[in-house]
């Protein structure tokens, strides 16, 4: 298949775009390597797609309209029709985006617009669009797909759910096929170093002191970012509007996965607890039955095990990574 893939420089796009190049599709890719963390590990991650001779890479802004649409121009000619667009571009992040929310209705609102744009003017049949579980905000666990996602606590969640509108309008309007995964707390290796396990494990390795906002025993369904990839790929299948709980259905306590991260690292953490922020939640869990019978997906490997290989990745690029600033 010829699959566009946006934010393939990001942590899971990336890993999607992996997954597929190792599949055999052609992967068109963009990412505007933007610096809201630090670049190298963009680099990193687009240095592994490099070695495959069926990616292609530009470097482009969604949000940028007139520019995406020159793109699908010499993309159509150069490379044919494209089946399907999968839309990991987005800004993420619960507090930045309490800080600075118009880039967040810029690029996860105006960019999926003009993808979904893309797909009406050349009749691209299927989009796929990265959502979020922060959408269920203080609901009753666990979060299943018929919860009420209308009172997003940040800024962040309120643009996902307006990207969220936009692909059910055009489905609606043009037949587009979409499926929409809402993913849960992705960890892994090169994944963000805003995200509480890359801080983790870089404190610690590092015998600093880190943050923990709020007591440490609230907890996340962590999922890892390989099994995120296998479900977003599996919803590449023609289902209508579909949206989707990927997740391991199974959280944890933060002070768990300190825990696992000190056993693996041979350290003991320095922790420093701060208030927590009003836009975090206290818990996520997953119901994920829904992607098990549309899809046949469920996650494959558990914490203790994701753990161990987000470890050992630091191990081995240490001489790097220590110079990321979390």
């Amino acid at each position: 298949m010829n699959l566009f893939v946006t934010g393939a420089a990001g942590f899971i796009g990336s890993k999607i775009a992996e997954l597929l190049l190792k599949r055999g599709d052609n992967v068109i890719a963009v990412d505007n390597l933007n610096d809201a963390y630090d670049v190298r590990l963009k680099e990193w991650r687009l240095s592994q797609l490099r070695q495959f001779e069926n990616f292609s890479f530009y470097n482009k802004d969604i949000v940028n309209r007139s520019s995406m649409e020159s793109l699908f121009k010499e993309i159509m000619t150069k490379h044919g029709q494209i089946e399907a667009i999968i839309n990991l571009a987005a800004r993420a992040g619960v507090r930045v985006s309490v800080e600075n929310p118009w880039v967040y209705v810029d690029t996860n609102v105006v960019g999926t617009l003009n993808l979904l744009e893309l797909c009406r003017k050349h009749k691209i049949k299927k989009f796929i669009l990265a959502s979020t579980s922060s959408l269920y905000g203080n609901n009753t666990l666990p979060f299943s797909e018929d919860k009420k996602t209308d009172l997003p606590l940040s800024p962040y969640a309120a643009s996902k759910k307006g990207a969220e509108a936009l692909c059910y309008t055009y489905h609606y309007l043009y037949g587009i096929d979409v499926s929409i995964p809402r993913f849960f707390t992705v960890y892994g290796p090169a994944g963000r170093p805003d995200m509480s396990i890359f801080i983790f494990v870089k404190k610690i390795y590092n015998g600093e002191e880190m943050p923990v906002f709020g007591d440490g025993k609230q907890s996340r369904d962590f999922t890892y970012v390989d099994d995120i990839a296998k479900g977003a790929i599996k919803m590449l299948k023609p289902v209508g509007y579909q949206i989707v709980n990927l997740g391991n259905n199974h959280p944890v306590g933060l002070d768990y996965v300190i825990g696992l991260i000190e056993e693996a690292l041979g350290k003991k953490a320095k922790i420093k607890y701060l208030p927590r922020h009003p836009a975090d939640v206290t818990a996520t869990w997953a119901e994920i039955k829904k992607a098990g019978e549309l899809f046949e997906w469920k996650p494959e490997i558990n914490i203790e095990e994701g753990i161990k290989r987000t470890v050992e990745w630091f191990r081995i690029n240490w001489h790097w990574v220590k110079d990321i600033k979390v």
